[in-house]
């Protein structure tokens, strides 16, 4: 069965609308091709995402962890004093940051002082440290992971590593260039207006509902879940 089709009945609705619909209402938004291709991302490759150092992810991992709930430019203009405390978040070095050492960065007013979010970043650490024992690095285990499971990964990271949970772990994967989609408030909004989920999706039903649905586009259209997510939020507020 067309999986457009197969959670048709959940919301009482019509099933969502194929990608062909999602492509002209956002030509006939934008006005042309060359318009729309402006405004979407472009994913990293595997091979761009294996270039990244493992400190390269947990630093990101780290900016994604503090700039949850906070003005992002507030964090950013703070992050080379972590990079600074933080040993470059060498994992290998990160790791060995005990409670003392993070009481005592508790008192330095360069950095954020939230001793939950600062606890994370040696957990994160050694979760980066166990999966590159595995993979062979951290890098290799994103790259790998197949985008018509991206949810899974968001799963794994939120489950494996530390304040990771939310909207943490999609957001961290698009920072650092991994295809994904994001349940932002857009996307959601128009998922709700087509009767494909009615919440947040943040159950493993209602994460395999969206998956499955942005599979299908991708199979469609060929295109990257980024763009695709991007395109969606569009049809929303206009």
């Amino acid at each position: 069965m067309n999986s457009l089709l197969r959670y048709a009945h959940l919301f009482n609705g019509e099933p969502m609308h194929d990608y062909k619909w999602l492509n002209e209402y956002c030509l006939n938004r934008f006005g042309s091709a060359k318009a729309l291709e402006a405004l979407l991302p472009v994913p990293h490759t595997p091979k761009q995402l294996m270039a990244f150092g493992d400190d390269r992810y947990l630093s990101t991992m780290a900016l994604r962890v503090f700039r949850a709930g906070l003005k992002h430019s507030l964090v950013d203009a703070k992050w080379p004093a972590f990079e600074e405390v933080f040993f470059g978040f060498d994992p290998e070095k990160v790791v060995l940051m005990g409670a003392d050492h993070l009481e005592r960065l508790m008192q330095d007013t360069r950095i954020i002082r939230h001793l939950g979010k600062l606890k994370s970043v040696p957990r994160n650490a050694q979760l980066i440290l166990d999966i590159a024992q595995e993979h062979g690095s951290f890098a290799s285990f994103i790259a790998q992971w197949p985008v018509d499971d991206i949810t899974g990964l968001w799963q794994y990271l939120a489950k494996h590593g530390n304040q990771m949970g939310g909207l943490s772990a999609p957001r961290f994967l698009r920072m650092v260039g991994k295809d994904t989609f994001i349940p932002s408030q857009d996307v959601v909004a128009a998922l709700n207006a087509q009767n494909i989920v009615d919440r947040v999706p943040t159950s493993k039903r209602d994460q395999a509902i969206v998956q499955d649905v942005f599979n299908q586009w991708h199979a469609q259209s060929g295109r990257p879940m980024c763009q695709l997510s991007a395109m969606l939020a569009f049809t929303v507020n206009h």
